[in-house]
C-alpha cells in the first residue's frame, strides 16, 4: 500500500482529552502521542484550529502555539492543521507565523487554510469575530490565499483587495521550504474550494467516504485541466475517525459517543480495516489523515503501525 498516514492529535476537539484535569498533564498526553505516532512511522501530525470542544469546560489546546512546540518536540513527521480559518488571523500575520514555524521545524510545516463551517459560528462570535455568510468567506480565503503566497515569493509584498490589503510587507526569513511551504487548501465545495485548490493549493483536504471522494476528484480534476494544472501536482489528502480491535464488535464498542457523528471511518479488525483502506487508496487518497477517538492508548496507535505502516 502506498498510502501515507497522518494523525488528527488528541487536542481536546472530540474531548479525547476528558478526565484529565491538570492541564500539563492533558499537554503532556497529547505530546506522547505526537511522539508515539512520529516513533511507529506516521508521516504527518494534525491540528484543529477550534477554540472549545463539545463540553466547553473541558481542555482544549491552541492550534498554532502548539504547532510551533511539536516543531521542536518532534523531529520527523510533518506538521500541520486540518484546518486554519482564514477568518481568525490576517493573512500576512499568518504568513510570518508559518515562516517562522517552517525554520523552528527544519522544514515540515504544511498551512492548511478553509473558510470554516457554520458549526464554527458561536466560537467565532463568542471571540469577537465576524462570520459572514458561506459566499463572502470564500471571497476571503481567496484573498487569504493570494496574500500568504505574496508574503512567501515577493520580497515587498503587495496586495490590494477587498477584504486584505498589504503594501510592501517584508517577511524574513520566508521559510526553509522552497518555493514556498506548501499549501492545503480544505474544503468540499466544488465550484469555489476545489477551483482555488486547483489555482493556488499545493495539497487538497476533503472528506467523505471512498465514492465521495471519487466524485470530489474528478471535479478537481476538471478545474485542473481548465487552469492548465497538473493534477497530478495536487497531494490528495482526506480524514477519518479510526478504532481499531481484534474484531468489529469490539472496535465498535470501542467507539466514544463523542465520535459516532462522524459515521463510517476504519472501524474494525485488522482484515475490516485493511478492505476499507484500499477503497480509499482507489479512491486517490494519497495520505490520510486519522483521528483515534481512544488516543491515549498508546497500544492501538503503535498496533496500527506495525499492521499498516510497518
Amino acid at each position: 500500500m502506498s498510502m501515507k498516514f497522518g494523525i488528527a492529535l488528541p487536542q481536546g476537539t472530540l474531548m479525547e482529552l476528558a478526565g484529565i484535569t491538570d492541564p500539563m498533564e492533558a499537554y503532556e498526553t497529547m505530546t506522547q502521542v505526537a511522539l508515539t505516532a512520529e516513533e511507529v512511522g506516521f508521516d504527518s501530525l494534525w491540528l484543529s484550529d477550534a477554540f472549545w470542544a463539545g463540553d466547553p469546560s473541558q481542555n482544549l489546546f491552541e492550534c498554532w502555539t502548539t504547532v510551533a512546540a511539536l516543531a521542536r518536540d518532534t523531529r520527523r513527521a510533518r506538521i500541520g492543521q486540518m484546518v486554519t480559518y482564514s477568518g481568525l488571523r490576517q493573512p500576512a500575520l499568518l504568513a510570518k507565523m508559518a515562516s517562522t514555524v517552517d525554520v523552528m521545524s527544519h522544514g515540515r510545516l504544511t498551512l492548511g487554510i478553509g473558510s470554516g463551517y457554520p458549526g464554527l459560528e458561536a466560537q467565532f462570535q463568542a471571540y469577537g469575530y465576524a462570520f459572514p455568510d458561506i459566499a463572502v468567506r470564500s471571497r476571503q480565503l481567496r484573498e487569504a490565499v493570494q496574500v500568504l503566497l505574496a508574503m512567501w515569493t515577493q520580497e515587498e509584498a503587495t496586495f490590494e483587495g477587498t477584504y486584505y490589503q498589504i503594501r510592501g510587507a517584508i517577511n524574513q526569513p520566508k521559510g526553509v521550504q522552497r518555493p514556498h511551504i506548501p499549501l492545503l487548501i480544505g474544503g468540499n465545495g466544488e465550484q469555489v474550494t476545489l477551483k482555488l485548490v486547483a489555482q493556488y493549493g499545493d495539497a487538497c483536504h476533503v472528506f467523505g467516504d471512498p465514492a465521495t471522494l471519487v466524485h470530489k476528484f474528478a471535479v478537481l480534476k476538471q478545474h485542473c485541466e481548465e487552469v492548465g494544472r497538473a493534477y497530478s501536482s495536487i497531494r490528495r489528502m482526506s480524514i477519518a475517525i479510526c478504532s481499531l480491535a481484534d474484531t468489529d464488535e469490539q472496535a465498535q464498542a470501542r467507539l466514544p459517543e463523542t465520535a459516532r457523528a462522524f459515521g463510517g471511518g476504519l472501524i474494525g479488525s485488522p482484515d475490516t480495516i485493511r478492505h476499507i483502506l484500499t477503497a480509499f487508496e482507489q479512491s486517490g487518497v494519497q495520505e490520510l489523515i486519522l483521528r483515534f477517538p481512544n488516543a491515549r492508548d498508546l497500544d492501538e496507535l503503535r498496533r496500527f503501525g506495525r499492521e499498516f505502516i510497518a
